[in-house]
């Protein structure tokens, strides 16, 4: 695969060095080479780009600020992997979703070891990007593309699904693993009927007519898995239960 890429740094000698081993790389293609962020918003902006190499100490507008504004939607936003003297800026480089961080001077090896995770992270994007080809209310079945393969999923065999980052993790009763696809929470909960699924916590979303028990703030789905029930999510929850509980 052919990764578009963007080198920026703001000091000439650095970015020259940056674009030299980006350029050593077969899989990757160099788009552009900025000397500013500011520059560089505008190449984003005219077309595609998968991966972007920065300085974090620049002027103007600084690589954290700049990553954290191309990453919003984290799904679709690219891959950034950060250069930088200072190595206090680590915690924020990846606050920033950085997925590498490169401490100057740096050598040929460890950037390399970046720009393979870079092709990984594209990797399984591409591998799992994912749509829903069918409507579930048809006949209980949607389909994923997830890890080369188009899986078909029958609803009511959903047990709970959980947020990962960009990543949704769809856990079957009948599956012995997890389904790995790249969604998010929103596009899947309004896919979902809402009569049997409901979202528990910012991070999971479970199959009503799984729940075994309901404990303190925990549900317990017939697999056995805990999971917690968020403070936002609890009153919408507890209104469900308290329609179902026989009293006398």
């Amino acid at each position: 695969m052919s990764i578009k890429c963007i080198a920026i740094d703001d000091e000439p000698l650095a970015l020259k060095k940056l674009v030299n081993y980006i350029q050593k790389i077969p899989y990757l293609e160099l788009v552009a080479q900025c000397l500013s962020a500011i520059e560089a918003k505008q190449v984003v902006k005219e077309q595609e780009v998968d991966a972007i190499f920065l300085d974090i100490n620049m002027p103007d507008l600084n690589g954290i600020d700049f990553a954290k504004s191309m990453n919003q939607d984290h799904s679709k936003g690219p891959v950034m992997v950060f250069t930088t003297a200072y190595s206090d800026y680590a915690i924020e480089g990846y606050k920033a979703n950085g997925v590498g961080y490169l401490l100057k001077p740096y050598g040929f090896d460890e950037f390399e070891a970046a720009a393979q995770k870079v092709r990984d992270i594209c990797e399984i994007r591409q591998q799992a990007m994912t749509e829903v080809t069918t409507e579930p209310n048809d006949d209980g079945i949607i389909y994923v593309k997830s890890d080369y393969k188009i899986v078909r999923i029958a609803i009511d065999d959903i047990c709970y699904i959980e947020a990962m980052s960009e990543y949704l993790r769809i856990s079957c009763i009948d599956r012995p693993k997890p389904i790995i696809v790249l969604l998010s929470m929103k596009k899947i909960e309004d896919f979902l009927p809402a009569s049997r699924f409901m979202r528990i916590h910012r991070s999971y979303i479970i199959n009503l007519n799984k729940v075994k028990e309901v404990k303190k703030n925990h549900v317990v789905l017939d697999d056995d898995t805990s999971l917690p029930i968020g403070d936002n999510y609890k009153d919408n929850f507890m209104n469900y239960l308290n329609k179902k509980i026989l009293t006398k």
